[in-house]
């Protein structure tokens, strides 16, 4: 199986962590944790889908294809088997905590609607689920998780901020015999833990993929490439994309590649880096950096859209015109849609938020009746890039590279990015060629 991943990116990064917060989190994680031993995300429960077990309801037959922009034909068919597993508590049942708001619209524009329809459709009661969000806090998150377990939750979706406060989740979701989701940012921490999100390693080989034919398409001679990657120092979500987009244009599934590397198309790799904590300014200056001591590279690959603007940026400031030096991204921003437009950025991997919302109240719903996810919705397990032998089991939906031929029917159609938005920046001529409206 791929190893497995947030963009979403700039929405699926992890921030950096301050020593002194490690330490407040570590002696809070010391106070809600305490009596419980650490353990690997190897194994999850056993669930049943008997009828005893369900209620006589049955889990409905759905895969990861099975969530669309109109949410409530899908999650409709899970009305019985939530009224199984809440029972007419008309309490608690599912606490949702997404990070933050700032990070990335997504969460206040998309996630917390999105999640709100889907829970609404399934058949849950207000009363029966509660989505908050920790503006950014860590301390609030943790605080969050623990409210909603006072108050009944026996199934928490959570967002991490970062990877610490991820554990410290999972430390206390494990101690109170509460199953834990994973949305959209692994956590790699407790026996009863799943993963919910799109296949991080498939998303780098779109960016892998759609570079190599970018490169192609304009043309590019004898290409001198730079790779600047995402966060890797605190997001392994960010170590999955690299792996994906070395394997397609290296033939090297890894988290680096040595400068100097050539591959059978004529490419050579003048160099790599990354974007401490996913920093684009950071990110922007590295780039300054490496193209100042080497102007020779004119094709470029970046794990993020903030990276390829930062990049884009740059290159504008040198005077670089359209369709000469490729860039890439994931996220599928207004901004990355317009350069997409303007001819400075090959495309960028949209991963539709909907999908996520939905999978993960289904998912919810069926361990909370006590029942056995189908196979098909429960496709994959994510592997911790930092120890191999940690593994839980993942619903990892399939990502979707946008270019300008597909734009219109991907995020525009969708919503995602309005059309408006797009041509507010890349201007009404750029739109009108590509058939955006």
């Amino acid at each position: 199986m791929r190893v497995s991943n947030r963009s979403e990116g700039s929405d699926g990064k992890f921030r950096r962590f301050p020593r002194l917060a490690w330490l407040a989190l570590a002696a809070a994680l010391a106070l809600v944790a305490a009596g419980c031993s650490s353990s690997s995300s190897s194994s999850a429960p056993a669930a049943s889908a008997s009828a005893s077990a369900t209620g006589a309801a049955a889990v409905p037959s759905v895969s990861i294809d099975s969530f669309t922009v109109h949410i409530a034909p899908t999650m409709s068919l899970f009305k019985a088997l939530a009224a199984a597993g809440t029972k007419g508590a008309n309490s608690l049942q599912v606490g949702v905590i997404l990070p933050d708001t700032t990070s990335s619209t997504r969460y206040v524009d998309f996630d917390a609607p999105y999640l709100r329809q889907a829970f609404t459709a399934a058949g849950y009661t207000s009363a029966e689920y509660r989505i908050d969000n920790a503006q950014g806090s860590d301390a609030t998150q943790l605080s969050d998780a623990t409210a909603d377990i006072n108050l009944g939750a026996k199934i928490l979706i959570v967002d991490p901020l970062d990877a610490p406060t991820g554990v410290a989740v999972a430390k206390l979701a494990e101690q109170k015999g509460v199953t834990l989701i994973a949305y959209d940012r692994a956590i790699f921490q407790g026996t009863n833990t799943y993963y919910v999100s799109f296949d991080n390693e498939h998303v780098g080989e779109l960016i892998g993929q759609g570079f190599n034919a970018c490169v192609k398409s304009w043309g590019i001679k004898s290409p001198k490439v730079f790779v600047l990657n995402g966060g890797e120092d605190t997001d392994p979500n960010a170590i999955s994309f690299a792996s994906g987009y070395n394997k397609v244009v290296w033939g090297q599934p890894a988290k680096t590649v040595a400068a100097g590397k050539t591959n059978s198309s004529g490419m050579s790799l003048v160099g790599e880096n990354f974007a401490p904590g996913w920093d684009n300014t950071k990110g922007g200056t590295i780039f300054q950096q490496e193209y100042t001591a080497h102007p020779q590279i004119n094709a470029t690959i970046e794990a993020n859209d903030g990276l390829a603007n930062a990049v884009i940026t740059d290159l504008k400031t040198a005077g670089v015109k359209p369709k000469s030096v490729p860039t890439t991204g994931q996220d599928a921003t207004a901004q990355g849609m317009a350069w997409i437009l303007e001819g400075y950025q090959c495309g960028s991997v949209y991963k539709a938020v909907y999908k996520e919302a939905q999978d993960s109240v289904a998912l919810a719903t069926i361990l909370l009746a006590g029942a056995t996810p189908p196979s098909a919705l429960l496709n994959g397990k994510t592997v911790d890039p930092a120890d191999s032998s940690i593994t839980e089991p993942a619903s990892l939906l399939t990502p979707v590279w946008v270019t300008a031929a597909n734009m219109q029917s991907t995020v525009v159609a969708d919503g995602f990015d309005t059309a408006a938005s797009i041509c507010t920046i890349a201007g009404q001529a750029a739109c009108s060629a590509a058939g955006i409206h």
